[in-house]
């Protein structure tokens, strides 16, 4: 956009028209022909940029440009970030009611204060993000709770003012809530949970990611609490062990995304569990868990016949054979990270290839140190007619000519990917 000269007073941001769109006459045609209602339909399906410059063109578009039915759904991160909290309060006193869906993700000048008084304009709002906007506190939650009862999607990640308090207030104001993220709110305690599940018992999406202090015991309020639960992440949640997401498998069977990563205490407790009792488990993120095993993962495989997506990065005692588990029973099986597995080798990369998920489903591998991958495995990917990407930083047995032979062509003969070891294949 256009530096801006111009400021819409209405909500308190810059919106700029670089250039006339329309002549007087050309406009006053429209709204002559057109009706107000029709009108208004169009104008809904313009974004926050284009409103502001329609609502320059003339004071009859200014008015239909600024109707609350047209800003049902705002998303200012693409628009103006630096905001002030005046602007939150404007954007809530002319949308009113008709406001569902707001997102303020990382607008550091937003908070409590001009999150209250959207709260109390803005009562139908049913998706909020506040990620990044680190003035939020436990004030804005309670806010939330008192105003806002239709709440069900909320993003605090990052608002690491946020305690068990939010969490609360959410459980005792916002009982629709279906998904919740308080990733990197490292003050929530096993506490805060369990007052969060008691009340919300309808949560299908959680994200724990970086809530350090968190233990098995928050786990157990979750799984007895959530039988709705689709996707947990719990990324270098470190106190966590097979205790708690034992638990989790067993009152989530819904479960269909986790995320562990960095949980190194857990083992092949958590996969066996998972296969007894999660087999629509489709996303398993468990980088950085050294002690889990190819024993481990072939009762994975043989019972979750859904996964899509696993990063099995620094998972570093698996070898050959849980390729083969997955080459027989993962038909669906999209992107694998095997980065720094060094046991792997191009035998487990050829039944990978010539597995179920090999022809037109798998789409991106990577082997980044996997030390005694060679050529030949990338002769075995030739059969994977879906792959868009190949990463092999540091495999010191990959030469330029296995990479020569792999690289497509255009109709013309020439290559078109980008030469090294990370491949872009285009189908």
């Amino acid at each position: 956009m256009a530096p801006s000269r111009d400021r819409l007073l209405h909500f308190g941001f810059k919106a700029t028209v670089s250039d006339r769109m329309f002549s007087n006459s050309d406009e006053a045609v429209i709204n002559k022909k057109l009706p107000k209602e029709l009108l208004l339909r169009i104008f809904s399906f313009l974004d926050v940029v284009t409103l502001c410059r329609c609502a320059q063109v003339s004071r009859a578009w200014n008015v239909l440009a600024l109707d609350g039915s047209n800003w049902q759904r705002i998303d200012l991160f693409d628009f103006q970030r630096d905001i002030e909290g005046r602007v939150v309060e404007n954007i809530s006193k002319r949308c009113g009611g008709f406001l569902r869906k707001l997102s303020l993700r990382g607008c550091l000048g937003v908070g409590d204060n001009a999150l209250r008084t959207f709260a109390q304009n803005c009562r139908n709002i049913e998706v909020l993000n506040l990620n990044g906007c680190t003035k939020t506190t436990d004030a804005t939650c309670t806010s939330l709770s008192k105003f806002c009862s239709k709440l069900r999607h909320l993003d605090l990640a990052s608002c690491t003012s946020i305690t068990n308090m939010s969490l609360k207030a959410l459980s005792e104001g916002c009982p629709l809530l279906e998904q919740l993220n308080i990733s990197w709110c490292d003050q929530v305690t096993k506490d805060g949970i369990q007052a969060l599940v008691r009340g919300c018992g309808g949560l299908k999406a959680l994200f724990l990611k970086g809530c350090t202090q968190l233990e098995d015991e928050a786990l157990k309020y979750i799984g007895a609490h959530c039988p709705e639960l689709v996707t947990l992440n719990l990324q270098t949640c470190l106190q966590i062990t097979d205790e708690g997401l034992i638990t989790i498998c067993r009152g989530c069977h819904k479960l269909q995304s986790l995320c562990a990563s960095g949980c190194s205490n857990i083992t092949d407790a958590i996969l066996n569990a998972l296969g007894q009792n999660c087999p629509r488990l489709r996303i398993l993120e468990v980088a950085r868990c050294s002690q889990l095993t190819d024993v481990g993962f072939t009762t994975l495989a043989r019972n979750c016949h859904e996964l899509e997506k696993m990063d099995l990065e620094e998972c570093v005692q698996i070898t050959d054979s849980t390729l083969i588990q997955l080459s027989i029973h993962c038909p669906r099986l999209q992107v694998l990270s095997l980065s720094h597995c060094e046991l792997i080798t191009d035998d487990g990369i050829r039944h990978l290839g010539n597995g179920a998920c090999a022809h037109d489903q798998l789409e991106v591998i990577e082997l980044d140190n996997c030390p005694l991958i060679t050529d030949a495995s990338l002769e075995h990917l030739k059969s994977c007619h879906s792959l868009e990407r190949i990463e092999l930083y540091d495999c010191q047995q990959i030469t330029r000519a296995g990479i020569k032979r792999l690289r497509p062509t255009d109709g013309a003969g020439n290559q078109t990917v980008c030469s090294g070891t990370c491949l872009g294949l285009k189908s």
